[in-house]
């Protein structure tokens, strides 16, 4: 999926916030800042094998959309915090509850097929 479905007028609402959530780490990331601000080592701690120029080019993406705000603190050396904006917050609040859908989801899948 292309970026610039996340802003094209023309398509289905879902596949525009499908677009600004498109990729590997993105979910999780957004999961991660709504328990608060975090800096990006701390970020990709929590992620094995997600490189520094991904998480840059996720966070990039993502305050892009209006959804996660950079601050640059002045003291040396510098540091850096995301925090998810209101509008990532929100679409964090709307993923819990995709997460809950996935998850029932997944507990149907293991539960023993009853014979026909």
């Amino acid at each position: 999926m292309t970026r610039g479905r996340a802003e094209d007028p023309n398509v289905c609402g879902v596949t525009a916030a499908i677009a600004v959530i498109d990729g590997k780490w993105k979910t999780g990331l957004i999961w991660l800042l709504a328990s608060g601000p975090s800096r990006p080592g701390e970020l990709r701690r929590q992620f094995p094998g997600l490189s520094e120029k991904v998480l840059t080019q996720a966070l990039r993406e993502m305050a892009a959309d209006g959804l996660v705000h950079r601050e640059v603190h002045d003291v040396l050396p510098l540091k850096t915090t995301y925090s998810l904006t209101a509008q990532g917050q929100e679409l964090s609040e709307l993923l819990d509850a995709l997460s809950d859908w996935g998850h029932r989801r997944l507990e149907r899948l293991t539960e023993p097929q009853s014979a026909s």
